[in-house]
């Protein structure tokens, strides 16, 4: 099964590269270090021990910060090699861990196939390899079982829709688990769902991401917003996915009772959308700002938050939040953030990727489950014109976040088992 899923790389990479290419006219950073994503590196690194953790993209990154942080304090004499899939996750960890200097240096991980894993793992000789939340790659788990590196899959994740995909494939993604040397998984449905698959040592340790610290510099970017936003009521609506802006333009035009001088933040999930996102709203006849021209004040019916790695100061700047990717079933995304930051939540029914994190926040007051846009819209009217309810509801919120966190230590603790 393996080298049927190998031959099918090889038999898709020209296509696989065509689309790179593709990508690349939007988001530039697609056509750089190609040669990266082939298994072909620079001069390799000094003797240092190297920790490998594996975060595809921007949320996978902005997770494993925590994680990363503690690593690199308990371990003083070693490096992260932080690898991405992904140009905008490369960038956040740019970000994130620059200060770090070389005891973070970053790469793309290969494609999967034996070969380019292979030269990966003989060039950077990790000590261990971290996999992040359903990363699961099996010629890499393969490679890395040949060459005696252990496998962590951390902050793990496995939804049922999820676990059903991975059972029409078999072998290959049994042979994977089994083969995983340890699995620290958010939930016990998420450790329950690992373990069928096959992986023998199985620990729920929490989500990580209820131990990621708000950066200060996003706290004062979000009071400059703020100040610009001036007194009007604020739904952010953020990580939004292709048709949910249609859906929520719609019903924010259709509301009968609007609040008055209500602004509504769109805060796309993928940066390749921004422009197109621009145009749904002008289609509608709705006056427009974008984050990236912001004026000294803000008077339009919407802001489009046409940048990167501010979620944080948008939560700040806002009243209450919408989790984009959950009024369509697309799985929702994380709501950990708004909720740390006290603010209101409002959820869509499809939240698969986070079910557990979702029923508990909603359990615990902290976020409001909605059917639809105009159930949204109606909701988010609802508590921007009550004080006290928007009050009492961001308060659950931080409560809710700081319950969970302590997710980082008992992974660390974990960890420390198996890295040399």
């Amino acid at each position: 099964m393996r080298v049927l899923y190998s031959l099918m790389w090889w038999l898709a990479l020209p296509l696989v590269l065509g689309r790179l290419w593709w990508r690349g006219r939007r988001e530039p950073g697609y056509r750089t270090h190609l040669g990266e994503r082939l298994g072909f590196y620079g001069r390799r690194l000094d003797k240092r021990p190297t920790i490998m953790v594996h975060a595809v993209s921007v949320g996978e990154t902005r997770a494993a910060e925590p994680l990363i942080e503690a690593l690199l304090a308990a371990r003083p004499d070693a490096r992260i090699l932080l690898t991405h899939m992904t140009p905008t996750g490369r960038a956040t960890g740019k970000a994130l861990f620059g200060k770090h200097g070389d005891r973070v240096v970053q790469s793309f991980l290969p494609y999967d196939t034996g070969f380019m894993v292979g030269r990966f793992l003989r060039h950077f000789e990790p000590a261990v390899c971290i996999l992040m939340e359903t990363e699961v790659w099996p010629n890499l788990i393969h490679g890395c079982a040949r060459h005696g590196v252990p496998v962590a899959l951390v902050n793990a994740r496995l939804s049922e829709k999820s676990l059903r995909r991975g059972r029409k494939i078999g072998a290959l993604m049994t042979d994977a688990a089994r083969a995983i040397t340890l699995v620290a998984a958010q939930t016990d449905a998420d450790a329950e769902r690992i373990a069928s698959l096959g992986a023998a040592k199985v620990a729920v340790t929490g989500s990580i991401k209820f131990d990621v610290v708000p950066p200060q510099a996003a706290l004062d970017t979000g009071a400059m917003l703020r100040a610009r936003f001036a007194d009007r009521p604020v739904l952010l609506c953020a990580s939004t996915r292709e048709g949910e802006e249609a859906l929520i333009l719609d019903a924010y035009k259709a509301l009968d009772q609007r609040p008055a001088n209500m602004l509504l933040v769109l805060v796309p999930r993928h940066p390749q959308r921004f422009d197109e996102v621009a145009h749904i709203v002008e289609e509608r006849g709705l006056s427009l700002a974008h984050r990236s021209k912001l004026p000294e004040h803000v008077d339009t019916d919407v802001l489009l938050g046409d940048s990167m790695g501010e979620m944080f100061a948008y939560y700040a700047a806002c009243d209450c939040a919408f989790i984009g990717g959950s009024l369509l079933p697309l799985g929702g995304q994380n709501l950990i953030e708004a909720c740390a930051l006290g603010r209101p939540v409002l959820v869509g029914e499809h939240t698969f990727n986070f079910l557990q994190a979702t029923e508990e926040a909603v359990a615990a007051g902290a976020a409001l489950r909605v059917s639809d846009a105009p159930a949204l819209l109606r909701a988010a009217a609802g508590l921007l014109d009550d004080d006290g309810r928007r009050a009492a509801m961001g308060a659950h919120a931080q409560a809710f976040a700081a319950r969970h966190r302590g997710a980082t230590v008992r992974t660390v603790e974990l960890l420390q088992q198996i890295i040399a």
